[in-house]
């Protein structure tokens, strides 16, 4: 090579710088397609969180409202119109329904709501020794509604049972019939027992109560109001909650370091029968 001249690059040279360009550009595309992507990704992610974040904040409100709702009906359903007490009933404000013989030494009275699941345990555990105490005239039974469920958990089933029971008692059907309540009691959360067709369904189970008389005492709600005054008894009574459990004016109930038990409660009945 002479003086002055200078050695141009050799093609293979060339080529792989050229190359090199290109893969140098190619991958910075790449990567830019690729931090697109990531980008959508993350965009998509957030979305995701905004509207989840927004479901569970409206589920949350509802729950609240919910919840709002259920305790702001303490006092359950109000009824208006006049008082109307079941047939034969007794007491103060003729509120109590009874069973049994007057000529029992011994009273026992219970505070119940048909919804409330406590109660259907203590009928399950009871029913059977209430039951044979009173035919064998040891116990007079002096049966109390409340509404304490329609006023917690919402609804009028509550109501609308103590009305049909007393329509029952109308009827010469209410220890029958109360059982049977008792007996197919929805869940609690369930407010079956509003609708009258179902109350009116399961008179169908005592015999000769699904009359045309008791359809409709249960239809227009004829003990309504008397229910209703029931209800405001028990929470003027002070008592803790359903069932309550008074034998001679002693709560036998709710004891806990001495639990009640069907036996305790013949033993207890048996010894005021002796004097």
């Amino acid at each position: 090579m002479g003086p002055g001249r200078h050695a141009s690059a050799s093609p293979v040279r060339l080529r792989g710088v050229s190359e090199k360009n290109r893969d140098g550009k190619r991958s910075a595309r790449e990567r830019l397609i690729e931090e697109r992507e990531r980008q959508k990704a993350r965009d998509r992610r957030r979305r995701t969180l905004i509207v989840s974040a927004a479901v569970v904040g409206v589920l949350g409100l509802a729950a609240v409202v919910g919840l709002i709702a259920a305790n702001a009906g303490d006092d359950g359903e109000e009824a208006s119109g006049p008082v109307v007490a079941p047939s034969g009933a007794t007491g103060k404000d003729a509120l109590a329904i009874p069973v049994g013989k007057d000529s029992a030494k011994s009273t026992l009275v219970i505070w119940e709501d048909f919804r409330c699941p406590a109660c259907k345990s203590f009928e399950d555990n009871y029913r059977d020794t209430i039951h044979e105490l009173s035919d064998e005239g040891q116990l007079k039974v002096e049966y109390h509604l409340a509404t304490l469920i329609d006023g917690n958990m919402g609804g009028s089933g509550s109501l609308r049972s103590a009305n049909a029971a007393a329509c029952a008692q109308d009827a010469g059907k209410f220890t029958e019939y109360h059982d049977v309540l008792f007996q197919n009691q929805p869940p609690e959360t369930d407010d079956a027992f509003a609708k009258n067709d179902r109350l009116i369904e399961l008179a169908g189970k005592v015999e000769g109560l699904d009359t045309a008389a008791f359809k409709q005492c249960v239809n227009e709600g004829t003990h309504d109001s008397w229910a209703v005054k029931s209800n405001e008894a028990f929470q003027a009574g002070g008592f803790q909650g359903t069932p309550t459990v008074l034998l001679n004016g002693e709560n036998i109930f709710g004891d806990q370091q001495n639990p009640l038990t069907p036996d305790k409660l013949r033993q207890k009945v048996e010894e005021v029968a002796k004097g």
